[in-house]
């Protein structure tokens, strides 16, 4: 933005403030007797199109994570915020909250299981490096372990290669073992689970993971030729989750003619390859308004500030819209807010604007920053999370004044009916939840930052205007957005994260989280 701009809005603020001042003896009006619309509307077309051409534009590389591109992605956001005259919120006054990642080199080799040569990368795949070893494998079903199921009982797997499928088991009247109805449950979804099984392997002691799915293995191969040409040509992953157990993924054919029962052997498992892991840093940036009754209670506005980088032919991924929208959304929402702060009417609890790292690597950042959070988890009252609200889904075309709302009422019902209502006075736009159904095979809500913060019982919305045709690709450009759009979305989580802000009550979790 240019100063000039945000000068004028200051001066605007000023004497606003002034008048306030006169009418009411010195004493700032209650702001809950505010009308927020005033600080709204200093969200605009002319100063979202300003970043986002810069912050999308080809100087800037893709911004893929922890690299010299997405550093200027960073700067640009630590100036920004500067010239705002909004704090850092570390108490050091750093906006930057370092991330440490591992870079692995893809690996090359082979997997001999049994009798099947399996060569890595075609047969078989893994995107970190694998230790030099000849195991005794053991099948595990589904490799699943609740209180009510276990495919571990009766199995020892310390020291050996744990063989499981994705899936959970029915019973022979065709309900499921872990629901026990009809219903699946999360150990049917790999994006849930996934996690899960791996983790139960290795804290049993596991050396080696081998995780059968077609779908998956698929994804894998995909994941795997892309990345022979990215920068790094490699997987990035966080540096505190790493374990040394070797993580493998194929396939159900590769168990072809084994007619494996739970605890069977598919014989040894034989690996040999080779690969390096570097320890890289990438960077979150926060920024903070301090509440003034209740500074003890934060409300994140978050947005993912990374995209995938140069494609393999050399073309700029700019991420116009996958997340510059969103970047620059939080940049004038902070900015609106600091325009309140400065005429007295700054809000009641505190605002924490946090864009993220290495959100299209794996939520990194945003798991970061939860599991090191500098602010209190249990003071947070609510993310806002926005990732793409500047384009249109094709099936939305010629009905565009909407935006999905996504997870607004998983874990606070108060959050959903403010969000309504909050809409409903100042904005009305379509609230289109069609990407909240629990069945949605998209899975939606697992895929953006807020979900990181769902899993810790804080509130979430995500704000998503649906994919593209320029989705991931070099064409998602700045010229493409519908700032007047944009703006009204912007806008729209600015009057939502006020309301929650200056509340009298926290709003209230009334739901359970599940991960």
């Amino acid at each position: 933005m240019k100063r000039a701009l945000y000068i004028g809005v200051l001066l605007l603020a000023a004497c606003n403030s002034a008048q306030q001042n006169v009418a009411t003896t010195q004493q700032p009006a209650p702001v809950a007797d505010v009308s927020p619309d005033t600080y709204a509307k200093t969200i605009t077309e002319t100063e979202l199109k300003e970043h986002l051409y810069t912050y999308a534009s080809d100087e800037f590389k893709g911004r893929e994570t922890a690299t010299e591109g997405e550093k200027m992605a960073t700067d640009y956001l630590v100036n920004a915020y500067k010239e705002m005259g909004v704090a850092a919120a570390q108490s050091n006054g750093d906006y930057l909250q370092a991330v440490p990642l591992v870079n692995h080199s893809l690996p090359s080799g082979t997997v001999q299981l049994g009798n099947k040569n399996l060569e890595i990368g075609k047969d078989i795949f893994t995107m970190s490096s694998l230790s030099n070893v000849i195991l005794e494998t053991v099948y595990a079903g589904y490799g699943i372990e609740t209180d009510s199921y276990s495919d571990y009982e009766g199995l020892d797997v310390t020291g050996k290669a744990v063989i499981f499928k994705l899936g959970e088991p029915k019973a022979e009247d065709g309900t499921y073992l872990v629901s026990g109805d009809n219903q699946t449950s999360e150990w049917s979804n790999w994006r849930q689970s996934l996690e899960k099984r791996i983790k139960i392997a290795t804290d049993k002691g596991a050396a080696t993971v081998i995780y059968l799915d077609d779908a998956f293995s698929k994804r894998m191969k995909q994941r795997y030729d892309y990345l022979k040409q990215s920068e790094y040509s490699g997987q990035l992953g966080l540096a505190e989750k790493e374990t040394s157990a070797n993580l493998l993924f194929a396939g159900e054919s590769i168990l072809n003619g084994m007619d494996l029962k739970a605890g069977a052997t598919a014989g040894n498992v034989t690996i040999k390859a080779d690969g390096k892991d570097k320890e890289v840093i990438a960077n979150n940036v926060v920024a903070m308004i301090k509440g003034k009754t209740k500074p003890e209670e934060y409300i994140v506005i978050s947005a993912h500030l990374d995209h995938i980088g140069v494609s393999k032919d050399g073309e700029v991924n700019n991420g116009a819209d996958d997340d510059g929208s969103g970047t620059v959304a939080v940049l004038e929402i902070a900015e609106a807010f600091k325009a309140a702060a400065d005429a007295g009417n700054g809000p009641d609890r505190s605002i924490v604007f946090l864009h993220v790292t290495g959100e299209e690597k794996g939520l990194f950042g945003s798991e970061y920053y939860t599991n090191h959070p500098i602010f209190p988890l249990e003071q947070t009252v609510a993310d806002l999370n926005i990732d793409m609200i500047g384009r249109i889904d094709p099936k939305r075309e010629g009905n565009r004044n909407y935006i999905y709302l996504i997870g607004s009422d998983k874990l606070s019902t108060e959050l959903h009916l403010i969000s309504e209502e909050v809409n409903a006075k100042y904005m009305n736009i379509e609230l289109d939840y069609t990407y909240n159904d629990e069945n949605d095979p998209n899975r939606f809500y697992y895929r953006s930052d807020h979900y990181n913060f769902a899993k810790n019982n804080v509130p979430v919305i995500f704000y998503f205007n649906g994919t593209h045709d320029d989705y991931h690709r070099p064409s998602d450009t700045p010229d493409k957005i519908n700032y007047d759009l944009l703006t009204n979305r912007a806008q729209l989580v600015f009057h939502t994260a006020w309301e929650v802000a200056n509340r009298p009550q926290r709003i209230k979790v009334d739901k359970a989280a599940t991960e």
